[in-house]
């Protein structure tokens, strides 16, 4: 290889390649392959610069920059009260550069740090195990007028088991609702969750002393996490998506009288695809079943007098809820390598 790189500045890379019997492609591939040689050779260590600091001058500004007084103090800040002071030890680029060195270039600021919010995990087999509730504003005559509508919901029925409208939102209001529903539900000490987002009013100190007399559990949902109290949020969106709601109410009577037609129909028309097309009344008043049996009748007589129109198949109604979940534990999924293999 020697002699053809000698020869080929002379009579060109072919010709010498020809006088040798080498194919220029080998040629080729050992100057690639000298150049990858080359590349990795280890590169000579940088001079220090003439200008930087010291040893000794670093290690002053890095136990000034860790000390208690500067230790939770950005660069710029402890650059600008030294300089304040009449001492300069370093520009803040250097700062910078010398904690890098240290690994400390996260934040250095005393800052709060927010509690975990556990997600609430909240599970009702039968009606006033569990109750979701919230506030809802409805938009009054004016601009920026509203009234505040107060609703408490079973989550296993869908059945609203308490509500009122007030100009404000108000934890004694809030108190008061609570402590009626409970008593028109009879319900028994310890046997009952409330659930609520993280509003004033749910976390106010008279709601929470309320609960705690009457051995009412409570939870609350993660904050900004809207999937936390789902059946109240999926309530609020069939009452304003109906379409007689108006844009507006001209009163605070007005707004009553419009909750006072909904919510028996809510709770007595409705049909509700959750709950087997349902009405809440229903489930939560424990006629559900019944009305099922009446349903199952029907659709046998049906399949018996035209069965082809079923396909063979008898037609069986909407199945009643057994459960109802804020947030259900996610299930272990089995591991791929454990997986039963397709057959």
């Amino acid at each position: 290889m020697l002699a053809v790189a000698e020869l080929a500045p002379h009579v060109g890379l072919s010709s010498a390649c020809q006088a040798f019997a080498l194919n220029r492609g080998f040629v080729y591939r050992d100057r690639a392959r000298h150049r990858v040689t080359a590349s990795r050779r280890i590169p000579k260590a940088r001079p220090r610069p003439p200008l930087s600091l010291s040893i000794a001058e670093q290690d002053l500004l890095l136990g000034l920059l860790d000390s208690e007084r500067f230790a939770d103090v950005a660069p710029a800040a402890v650059f600008a009260t030294l300089l304040d002071e009449g001492r300069y030890h370093g520009s803040i680029r250097t700062m910078y550069r010398l904690l890098a060195a240290q690994s400390q270039t996260g934040e250095r600021r005393r800052q709060r740090i927010h509690p975990v919010y556990a997600k609430p995990e909240l599970l009702a087999i039968r009606p006033n195990e569990v109750w979701s509730w919230d506030i809802t504003k409805l938009k009054g005559p004016a601009k920026w007028t509203c009234f505040h509508l107060y609703v408490i919901l079973d989550i296993f029925s869908r059945y609203v088991v308490g509500w009122l409208i007030a100009h404000r939102e108000s934890a004694e209001l809030a108190e008061q609702l609570i402590a009626e529903t409970l008593e028109k539900e009879n319900i028994a000490p310890g046997t009952l969750t409330l659930h609520a987002d993280r509003g004033s009013s749910m976390r106010s100190k008279p709601v929470a002393a309320l609960l705690i007399d009457l051995e009412v559990a409570k939870t609350h949902s993660r904050p900004h996490v809207s999937d936390d109290n789902p059946y109240s949020e999926a309530q609020f969106k069939t009452l304003k998506y109906r379409p007689d709601f108006p844009d507006r109410f001209g009163s605070i009577e007005d707004a009553r009288a419009h909750c006072q037609q909904f919510f028996p129909w809510y709770n007595n028309e409705h049909r509700h695809g959750g709950i087997g097309l349902m009405a809440p009344a229903a489930v939560h008043h424990g006629t559900a079943a019944a009305l099922t049996e009446q349903r199952a009748i029907t659709l046998d007589a049906a399949f018996a007098a035209h069965s082809i129109r079923f396909k063979g198949v008898a037609p069986k109604p909407p199945a009643l809820p057994t459960a109802a979940w804020i947030n259900p534990p996610k299930k272990e999924s089995t591991p791929a390598s454990i997986k039963p293999l397709a057959r």
